[in-house]
């Protein structure tokens, strides 16, 4: 599976390496051509994202590594270093953009700048149709194996047609008879092209911070759990991001009077079950609690293990109560078992 997802990002990047190269050159001759800085923007910023491609390839190469002694939990978060590189360059490739644009429109005041040719007016269109498509094709691939840095990658395609409509608003004004909103239209690029680098640049921090998956995914979680047979209750569910895998932590309810052999095994049956109802999980650890006996149990028996039992129940229910203490609670219990393959088993 971690193979495939490598030849779909590979296959994707090649795809988009080729399609960018030939747009930039069209996009560069048909601004020199047609005397349009906007056009020559946008072709520089379709350059860019052949470079962004590139980090892309190397991010997904890198990451999916199996793990080693270095890294037990895998390589996965490296991906995310490459979104990051990918949001710095696509942030200094707007600015400079903006840089550019503001100095013709300073120029403009003078009377300098010419009005744009046919030729970049029809570059703009070709562009926003071809980045559009490249938009959807690059998204729906790295939805389809998780990956940030291509999601990133397909951001850039987006941007790049945005940037292209507002190309394409600036030369349409400037022919006819305002050449001062062709460097304007630079600007407004330069907007939508920041604004993307922001989004990137804080997607891949929140998957490197353990930042906790979305209420959908917990309660995703939780229902798989709670509808596994022997499980009681459940009583805490933990998630985070692990670059583009996520982890789970989870405590359960069983009953107490099951052996270790038979808890460990509801517990190894929650484990199997929210890694089917979560294919994004990498490792999903579960902790067993003795579920609480019956108030009303009849029996000397019954009351000393209600007796000897209760000081559990009320450090759990303190722990649950204050989410920081949770850390504490490792090895409490009656089992607890982790994913049994390696670390970097991929998600199904």
């Amino acid at each position: 599976m971690k193979k495939g997802n490598e030849r779909i990002a590979m296959r994707v990047s090649a795809v988009s390496i080729a399609w960018n190269v030939a747009l930039s050159v069209f996009k560069l001759l048909a601004g020199l051509i047609g005397h349009s800085g906007a056009m020559i923007s946008d072709a520089v910023h379709s350059a860019s994202d052949v470079f962004s491609t590139v980090i892309v390839i190397v991010g997904v190469k890198i990451a999916g590594r199996d793990s080693d002694k270095n890294h037990p939990y895998g390589h996965e978060r490296l991906e995310c270093v490459a979104a990051l590189l990918l949001a710095v360059v696509l942030g200094l490739t707007g600015l400079m953009i903006g840089f550019t644009g503001l100095k013709n429109i300073i120029a403009g005041t003078s009377g300098h700048l010419e009005a744009p040719g046919a030729l970049a007016l029809v570059a703009a269109v070709v562009s926003i149709a071809v980045k559009e498509s490249m938009y959807w094709y690059t998204r729906a691939a790295a939805k389809k194996i998780h990956s940030s840095a291509l999601m990133a990658d397909a951001w850039h395609h987006r941007s790049d047609a945005l940037s292209s409509i507002g190309s394409f608003a600036g030369i349409l004004g400037a022919r006819m008879g305002f050449p001062v909103l062709d460097p304007i239209a630079s600007l407004v690029i330069c907007l939508f092209i920041v604004k993307a680098a922001v989004d990137v640049f804080r997607d891949a921090v929140s998957r490197m911070t353990d930042t906790s998956c979305g209420d959908d995914t917990v309660e995703e979680v939780r229902r798989a759990a709670s509808d596994t047979e022997g499980v009681l209750g459940v009583d805490l569910v933990r998630t985070r991001l692990f670059g583009d895998r996520i982890y789970v932590d989870i405590e359960i309810e069983a009953d107490g009077n099951l052996s270790l052999f038979d808890a460990h095994a509801v517990a190894e049956r929650v484990h199997d079950e929210v890694e089917q109802a979560v294919p994004a999980c990498k490792h999903c650890m579960v902790h067993v609690n003795p579920a609480p006996p019956l108030a009303d149990g009849d029996g000397a028996e019954d009351d000393g293990l209600q007796a000897s039992a209760a000081p559990e129940y009320e450090r759990r229910a303190a722990r649950n109560s204050h989410p920081d203490m949770a850390s504490l609670s490792n090895g409490e219990g009656a089992g607890e078992t982790s994913s049994p393959k390696a670390p970097d088993g991929p998600a199904t």
